[in-house]
């Protein structure tokens, strides 16, 4: 009975604060019916789907076939397996990341990373853990959270695949990669990952995703992926929120 009357309290209290609080577009902030983005954002906003490198998950103009992978992937192979990603790196993207990152906006991470647990069904449906990118110390006391935990717990609900939050360390600091030059990028986070030695165990065999919120050069996931290989990882894949592709690069 009090189970009940708790339930319908709480049901009122719902009801209550929508009528107060409108549900707004994660992007714009403009009212909207239910959850996620109005039409407008909704229109601008470019999901990847298929054709893509099966490798690196970089959309292609045409199907050029099964298992073709882009010359990229061919140049220069990841650590990692394979990378996914739910939408290009474009204008309403950036709005989204930022303000995940930067803006304490913690409540856009449910509509991001359910996208990112659809497009990322596929190396979901293998894996034995999530592993968000982590902070340095020091970075995450500043911004008080990190938003690839934040994506990687709402991926974990979406698809019943646990997180592992503590088994992947940021052992120095780095500088952010913002304005960094491709290699310039790889050189700042080399060495900057590992997987402490009482913690290889819970590593060791397992099929990881690792979660991020934006794939640039690919620098940091490659580290972090060389970091749980060599503590023995079955495998690693990639998924991120956003990826930058070349014909639509915008300033990060």
């Amino acid at each position: 009975m009090f189970a009940a009357c708790r339930s319908a309290l709480a049901s009122t209290a719902r009801i209550a604060l929508d009528i107060a609080l409108p549900t707004l577009c994660v992007s714009c902030r403009e009212p909207v019916e239910g959850d996620g983005l109005c039409p407008a954002c909704w229109s601008r906003l470019s999901f990847i789907a298929p054709p893509y490198c099966p490798r690196l998950g970089i959309p292609f103009v045409y199907d050029p076939g099964p298992g073709l992978l882009s010359m990229e992937a061919i140049a220069s192979p990841p650590a990692y397996q394979r990378a996914r990603a739910a939408v290009r790196y474009d204008d309403i993207a950036r709005t989204l990341v930022h303000g995940l990152k930067y803006q304490d906006r913690t409540d856009l991470a449910p509509a991001m990373g359910r996208w990112m647990a659809h497009a990322g069904r596929e190396l979901l449906s293998e894996a034995d853990a999530i592993v968000p990118v982590p902070l340095h110390w020091k970075r995450a006391w500043s911004r008080r959270y990190n938003q690839s935990g934040a994506l990687a717990r709402v991926i974990a609900q979406q698809s019943g695949t646990p997180v592992m939050n503590d088994v992947l360390a940021r052992v120095r600091p780095t500088q952010q990669q913002v304005g960094l030059s491709r290699p310039e990028r790889a050189r700042n986070v080399q060495g900057a990952f590992g997987v402490a030695k009482e913690k290889k165990s819970r590593v060791a065999g397992r099929r990881i995703v690792l979660v991020d919120d934006v794939l640039t050069s690919g620098a940091t996931v490659d580290a972090c992926a060389r970091a749980l290989l060599r503590a023995k990882a079955a495998s690693v894949d990639v998924l991120v929120f956003a990826r930058v592709v070349e014909s639509f690069k915008t300033p990060i």
